[in-house]
């Protein structure tokens, strides 16, 4: 496949991806694993486990990780600036004309509609991966394990403490069910480790230079800024707000209103939540940054999470074709079932279903993409249209 094709598909994703992380992971399965099979389940889970892990943003990291295996370096490139172009480019464009319609009726309702989506979404990636990682009781286990730590630890760390249980306990298990043993499907990095050992030196040393080129101008302070918060975060998303708000609010750049205005925007348009370092360039003093700097912001602050995933593939490979190592890796894929299924209901439930109706709506969703293989960005489509018609009066949703 080439990278021009790949470029086409993520875009489609970056431009009908809402819900945040969680729900990108569920579009993901549904393209790269149900519809074209470019890796199965097992590859896939193995992807999110190892992405978790990660510092940065998951779903953007696995984005760029199918990319990069699909075509190579510019099969990623092209996967992560399709996912990331439409949200980057919209935040920017709002943050350069203050949006008038923030609060309209019609965009809210708009909104209502895709977080029904996004339940939809999810629901179906953790019932696929818990059919497919989920073999036998110990699986099981770990899975019901994980909801549990997430929902008493809470955050990134309930998240990287469930996964690393999880493959623990798995390795401690000693045995690994036939489907489980067999090679992963699709999930072979185009570098061996010298590569990438040397991209992970990278991701290192550029995180101890920044800091001694914040002074050579406002661009490189900024690139120093917004590397040290992609680098930094464990669990991406949201975790990743307070450290830019110490960036950013706290150094002068942007005022605490203008902050939270992006932070509400971002939550609107589709894509990976860390493109809110666009708005944050583009709005950040001592001028208006514009353009560029919303362009340095963004690379900046996903730069750190593309290094490390691409230079942790190789070894995750190697050792994951270790018997012992396989049976850690399927403990930590029943793992992060238990985590998709807690993040199911907090926040992707929570914010969406308010009422029966909404219920009645997200079933109705869930069903059409399961049973009817609706296409995710036709369902988006009409979540949209219908959540502004109800807010109009027109539909009930």
């Amino acid at each position: 496949m080439s990278f021009l094709a790949v470029f086409g598909v993520f875009l489609r994703l970056g431009l009908t991806a809402f819900g945040g992380p969680v729900a990108h992971l569920g579009y993901f399965r549904d393209e790269f694993v149900a519809r074209r099979r470019w890796l199965d389940d097992r590859a896939y889970g193995e992807l999110i486990a190892l992405c978790q892990f990660l510092p940065g943003p998951a779903s953007s990291q696995a984005g760029f990780a199918l990319g990069w295996m699909r075509a190579g370096w510019r099969g990623g490139l092209a996967a992560w600036l399709g996912f990331t172009l439409p949200s980057a480019l919209a935040l920017t464009l709002l943050a350069l004309a203050l949006p008038a319609w923030q609060g309209a009726a019609w965009a809210q309702g708009a909104l209502h509609g895709l977080k029904l989506v996004a339940v939809a979404v999810v629901a179906q990636a953790v019932w696929g991966m818990a059919r497919a990682l989920c073999v036998d009781r110990l699986h099981v286990a770990l899975s019901l394990l994980a909801v549990f730590a997430v929902v008493f630890v809470g955050g990134a760390a309930g998240q990287v403490a469930a996964i690393a249980v999880g493959a623990a306990v798995g390795a401690l298990g000693g045995e690994v069910a036939e489907a489980q043993a067999r090679p992963a499907a699709g999930l072979v990095p185009p570098i061996g480790r010298r590569g990438g050992t040397m991209l992970l030196l990278a991701a290192i040393l550029l995180l101890a230079a920044t800091p001694l080129v914040r002074g050579w101008g406002h661009g490189w302070a900024l690139f120093d800024a917004f590397y040290r918060a992609g680098a930094l975060v464990f669990g991406g998303g949201h975790v990743v707000l307070p450290l830019l708000q110490t960036a950013t609010v706290e150094q002068g750049w942007v005022t605490q209103d203008a902050f939270l205005a992006g932070y509400g925007l971002a939550q609107a348009v589709p894509g990976p939540l860390f493109t809110f370092a666009a708005w944050l360039g583009a709005v950040g003093q001592p001028v208006p940054g514009g353009l560029r700097d919303a362009a340095v912001a963004v690379a900046a602050i996903f730069l750190p999470g593309l290094l490390l995933v691409a230079g942790t593939l190789p070894w995750w490979r190697a050792l994951r074709d270790r018997p012992r190592a396989a049976a850690a890796v399927a403990g930590a894929g029943a793992a992060v079932v238990g985590v998709l299924a807690a993040a199911l209901y907090d926040p992707v439930w929570r914010t969406g279903v308010n009422d029966a109706r909404d219920f009645a709506w997200a079933l109705a969703a869930f069903l059409l993409l399961a049973r009817w293989r609706l296409a995710p960005w036709k369902l988006v489509l009409l979540a949209g249209l219908g959540g502004a018609a109800a807010a109009a009066g027109l539909w009930p949703i």
